[in-house]
C-alpha cells in the first residue's frame, strides 16, 4: 500500500509500506450507550447478550464523520495515552495530528507505521512487534483539553462544554494520574497489537509532545457470551441502549449549539477508580446485590427476574422499605444517560512505602501488615490496585457526567467500596476523510 501524499505529514516522504497478514477488511462499527455508574454500560457487539462473533472481519475503518473507537463494538483490550504538547503554535500542531492520523491509517489496516526522524538511518520505524498479526479491530481515537485551543494561531471557538470537572466529595485524586492536552484511546481485540500501536504513536511525539500517563485494561469475555463482569464480580453493561439507536446519537454527538467545526465530536469524561477488593471480598453476597441494587448470579434487578428486566424503584418489600435500597448505586445513578466504554484493571500491588518495606521477619512491629494495623487483615491485599478506567463519553458532561457523579458522591454505598484517584476530560474531534487527518476543522 503506498500512502497518498495527500496523507503524509508536511516534511515527511511518501513511503511503499509492506502489509501485515491480515484476517479481513470490512468495517465493524456497531456500538452502544448507558446510563451512569457500574451497574450500566460496558460496550460489547450484542448488549442483548449476543456474544461477539469470533470470526467478525478484524479491519475497522480509520474514516468517518465520526473517529472510530467511540461506537466500535467494544474491543477486549485498551490503552489511553495522555501527552502534555511542548510545541508553542498551530501550525506545529497541525503537523502532529496529520503524523498521528497518517499513523493511525495504516496501522489500523494492519500495516507498518510511516518513518519518524527519532529513528536513524537504516531503522527508520519503530519495530513492528505485531508482524504476522491481524489488524484485530484496532481502533485509535484522538482527543484534546482546554489548553489546545489557546495556542497560538488556534482562531477556532473552543468547544463550549470543555472545561474542567468540578471537584467531587471523597475524591482521592493522584495529579499523576490525570489531565492532559491530548489523548489517545487505543482498543483492539489483541494486547500485543495494542502495544505495537502505542509504541507508533509514541514515536510521533518526540518535539512536539511528552507522555502524562498511560492506563491499560482489559474485558473479559463470559462463556457463551453475555454482559462481561467488573472487578467486583458483578455484570457491567446491562443498561445499554441499541447499537444505531437515536438515542445513542442523541446522548453522543455534539449538539446544535457547538462550533461549526466540532460537528461530529464529542466529549470523553476519563476517571480512574480503584475498587477496594479485599473489603469487597469480606462483604456477604446479599449485602454486595444490595449495594449495587442488582444479584451478582444473574445480573438481575432485585425487583426483577432477568438480567434486562427494569428495576422498580417504587417497589417495597417487608415493612414498606424499598427492595431496592435509597443508597443502592442503581437507584443512585437512575435517569443519567451516557455512552460507557470503560475497562477493567490490574495494576497488582501498590507501591511500598517512601524508604521501602521494611523486613517483617526483622521488625514485624514497623512493617506495614503488623498485627494491629488496618491492612493486617486483609493479607496486605487492601494495597492492591485493581479497578476500573472509566470511559464516559457524552455530549454535554455538566448534565451527563457531573451531575450523576454529585449524586452518586453525596449518598451512594458503593462509595464504601470505591476511590477515584484519576480524572480528565477531553474534546474528541470529529472524524476525518480519506485525504485528510483528525483535526483538520481545528487547524
Amino acid at each position: 500500500m503506498t500512502r497518498s501524499p495527500s496523507t503524509a505529514p508536511q516534511g515527511r516522504r511518501t513511503i511503499t509500506v509492506p502489509r501485515r497478514a491480515l484476517l479481513g477488511s470490512a468495517v465493524a462499527t456497531v456500538g452502544g450507550a448507558a446510563v451512569a455508574g457500574f451497574a450500566g454500560g460496558q460496550l460489547q457487539a450484542g448488549v442483548d447478550g449476543t456474544p461477539v462473533d469470533p470470526a467478525a472481519e478484524e479491519v475497522v475503518s480509520a474514516f468517518g464523520v465520526h473517529q472510530a473507537g467511540i461506537t466500535t463494538a467494544q474491543q477486549r483490550y485498551a490503552t489511553f495515552v495522555a501527552a502534555d504538547l511542548t510545541i508553542t503554535d498551530g501550525a506545529l500542531l497541525r503537523r502532529l495530528l496529520a503524523d498521528i492520523s497518517a499513523t493511525v491509517a495504516l496501522v489500523t489496516q494492519g500495516q507498518e507505521p510511516p518513518p519518524s526522524p527519532m529513528f536513524p538511518d537504516g531503522a527508520i520505524t519503530p519495530t513492528d512487534f505485531a508482524t504476522g498479526l491481524g489488524a484485530a479491530r484496532l481502533t485509535m481515537t484522538v482527543g484534546v483539553g482546554a489548553r489546545v485551543l489557546e495556542l497560538p494561531g488556534i482562531t477556532r471557538e473552543a468547544p463550549r462544554r470543555l472545561r474542567p470537572l468540578p471537584a467531587f466529595a471523597g475524591d482521592h485524586l493522584d495529579p499523576r494520574w490525570g489531565g492532559g492536552d491530548l489523548l489517545v484511546q487505543i482498543c483492539a481485540d489483541d494486547a500485543q497489537v495494542v502495544s505495537a500501536a502505542m509504541r507508533a504513536l509514541r514515536a510521533r511525539l518526540p518535539g512536539y509532545a511528552v507522555i502524562r500517563w498511560t492506563h491499560s485494561g482489559f474485558l473479559s469475555a463470559p462463556t457463551g457470551g453475555g454482559t462481561p463482569r467488573n472487578m467486583f464480580g458483578h455484570k457491567d453493561g446491562t443498561s445499554n441502549p441499541r447499537p444505531g439507536s437515536a438515542e445513542l446519537a442523541d446522548i453522543v454527538w455534539s449538539l446544535p449549539d457547538e462550533p461549526a467545526w466540532f460537528a461530529g465530536g464529542t466529549y470523553l469524561v476519563f476517571r480512574k477508580i480503584r475498587m477496594k477488593t479485599a473489603s469487597w471480598d469480606l462483604t456477604t453476597r446479599d449485602e454486595q446485590d444490595a449495594v449495587i441494587g442488582r444479584r451478582r448470579s444473574d445480573g438481575a434487578p432485585l425487583t426483577g427476574e432477568q438480567e434486562f428486566d427494569q428495576p422498580d424503584l417504587e417497589d417495597t418489600g417487608a415493612g414498606g422499605a424499598p427492595v431496592i435500597a435509597e443508597d443502592a448505586h442503581i437507584r443512585r445513578a437512575h435517569g443519567f444517560s451516557m455512552l460507557r466504554r470503560s475497562y477493567n484493571y490490574d495494576y497488582g500491588f501498590l507501591t511500598a512505602m517512601a524508604g521501602g518495606s521494611p523486613d517483617p521477619l526483622e521488625h514485624p512491629e514497623d512493617h506495614p501488615h503488623a498485627p494491629g494495623t488496618e491492612d493486617h487483615h486483609h493479607g496486605g491485599h487492601g494495597k492492591l490496585d485493581v479497578g476500573l478506567l472509566f470511559c464516559a463519553y457524552g455530549n454535554d458532561p455538566d448534565s451527563q457526567f457531573v451531575a450523576a457523579q454529585h449524586r452518586l458522591a453525596e449518598h451512594d454505598r458503593l462509595n464504601t467500596f470505591i476511590q477515584h484517584t484519576g480524572s480528565a476530560i477531553f474534546a474528541i474531534l470529529p472524524g476525518f476523510r480519506d485525504g485528510g487527518y483528525v483535526g483538520d476543522t481545528l487547524v
